[in-house]
C-alpha cells in the first residue's frame, strides 16, 4: 500500500461563515469553509461558541490553542463548498499569492521541464512556446525580483498573478494532470 504523505495546515482564511450551520448536509453547528494558507487544503471548520468570524480573516487551525477554532472537522472537495465560498476562492488566493510572492517568484526563476515535450512553465494558463520562451531569456539575463517585475519585463504575459490564480483553482478543482501548487 503506498502511503500520501499528510500535509497539515497551520493557518487558514474564511471562505465563508455559516452561524447556523449547513442543514442540508447535516450540520447543525455554525461551520466555515476555509482555505489553508501553505497547500491550499480546502476545509470544513466548526468555529468556538463565542468567537467573531470575518470573511477572508486568516485563523489559526494547527496544534494546541486556537483562539477561534474549536475544531478541524475534515478537508473538503472543490464541490462541497458553498456558493460564497466559491466566490471567495479567488480573493483568498490572490492574498496568499502576494503575502508569499517570493514563493511565486522562484517559481518563475527556477521552474524546469516536466518530461522532454513540456516545461511546467507551459501549465500555467496562456503561456505556451513563445511565451515560454520570453520567460526564460528574461531569467537568463536577470533573475526576477516580483511578480510586477515579470509582468513588466514578459510581454504578452498578462498578468502573472491571475496565471497564478487561474492555476491554482484548476488544481483545487482537480482538473489538472500535473500539480505544480497544490500537493
Amino acid at each position: 500500500m503506498i502511503r500520501r504523505p499528510r500535509f497539515k495546515e497551520e493557518y487558514a482564511i474564511v471562505l465563508d461563515y455559516l452561524p447556523h450551520g449547513e442543514p442540508i448536509k447535516g450540520i447543525r453547528d455554525p461551520c466555515i469553509y476555509a482555505l489553508g494558507t501553505k497547500y491550499f487544503t480546502l476545509l470544513l471548520l466548526i468555529p468556538k461558541r463565542d468567537a467573531e468570524i470575518n470573511i477572508l480573516e486568516e485563523v489559526y487551525i494547527g496544534e494546541g490553542e486556537r483562539p477561534k477554532i474549536r475544531t478541524v472537522l475534515r478537508k473538503i472537495r472543490y464541490e462541497d463548498l458553498s456558493p460564497l465560498a466559491k466566490d471567495n476562492l479567488k480573493n483568498a488566493i490572490e492574498l496568499l499569492i502576494k503575502k508569499n510572492e517570493k514563493k511565486f517568484v522562484d517559481f518563475f526563476n527556477n521552474a524546469g521541464p516536466i518530461n522532454i515535450k513540456v516545461h511546467s512553465l507551459e501549465l500555467l494558463p496562456g503561456v505556451g512556446k513563445v511565451i515560454l520562451n520570453r520567460i526564460l531569456e528574461e531569467r537568463e539575463k536577470k533573475p526576477f525580483e516580483s511578480l510586477e517585475d515579470i509582468k513588466n519585463r514578459v510581454k504578452g504575459l498578462g498578468d502573472p498573478i491571475e496565471l497564478l490564480k487561474d492555476r491554482i483553482i484548476k488544481e483545487i478543482e482537480g482538473k489538472e494532470r500535473y500539480r505544480l501548487f497544490v500537493p
